[in-house]
């Protein structure tokens, strides 16, 4: 598979093709963030989606050259985005654990996005729960680099069933994305709303905003507000479209 990621075009279409969703304010009701989900399109095995490559790709540094790949099409589209005026605080990008342990991560990130003339803060940098079972103090250490640099940093299925809570003390992330697990909690009464809320709570008190993932009706996102959760994504906020695709509100272009 690593050859066919390489190759620029499969079939009249790009090898690495990444789509964003907005992330909405629930207070303001507008897009804040763009959260990217890269799929491949592959000669022999059709298209894949995350779930069906990144353990594979992470089992050597293939997921290195697929990071690459990926960042180098994020900073195509917040360029592209910028020049329409379209706003947000900044767009998410995959990042393996095996990037991040890699000597001089920091000053290669760096040069990327100084050669690319776009801020770092414009960026935000998606780790999977696997950190917190797996990471060590070289992962920190590079996060918080990177984090005075200007880049931000998202873990994202937090507090699923493979994610350790405790761990977050030791990873000093801006975000973490709630499990979609979570709004299973959000029952009418109040004490599903207050689990939900000592999460959130957890979270914030060690720096990290929250963001809520499946969010699919009105009501969820009330209930996710009063729990002190700022934003969310999903079936309500919208799907993952083409960058083409993502346009200001109100506009006809």
């Amino acid at each position: 598979m690593e050859n066919e990621i390489r190759e620029t075009k499969v079939g009249g279409l790009r090898a690495v093709e990444v789509l964003y969703r907005g992330i909405r304010g629930f207070e303001s009701g507008d897009i804040t963030f763009l959260q990217s989900k890269t799929k491949l399109n592959t000669p022999d095995l059709g298209t894949l989606m995350p779930e069906n490559y990144r353990k594979v790709a992470e089992l050597s540094n293939q997921c290195v050259s697929l990071f690459e790949l990926e960042l180098a099409q994020v900073l195509e589209s917040v360029k592209n985005l910028q020049k329409r005026d379209y706003y947000f605080r900044w767009m998410s990008v995959y990042m393996p654990l095996k990037y991040l342990e890699m000597r001089g991560v920091q000053h290669t990130i760096v040069k990327v996005l100084e050669e690319a003339e776009i801020d770092t803060n414009k960026i935000c940098f998606e780790l999977t729960p696997d950190i917190l079972v797996e990471g060590n103090q070289l992962h920190s250490r590079n996060i918080e680099n990177l984090r005075n640099r200007g880049f931000h940093f998202m873990i994202t299925e937090f507090g699923g069933a493979n994610s350790p809570l405790m761990r977050l003390a030791h990873f000093p992330v801006d975000y973490v994305q709630l499990s979609r697990a979570i709004i299973g909690y959000l029952k009418d009464d109040d004490r599903s709303l207050s689990a939900v809320s000592s999460m959130v709570e957890f979270a914030q008190g060690l720096g990290a905003e929250s963001i809520a993932d499946g969010v699919s009706t009105v009501e969820q996102a009330e209930k996710l507000y009063q729990a002190q959760c700022l934003y969310g994504t999903g079936p309500l906020i919208g799907k993952f479209v083409g960058e083409r695709y993502l346009r200001k509100k109100n506009s006809d272009e």
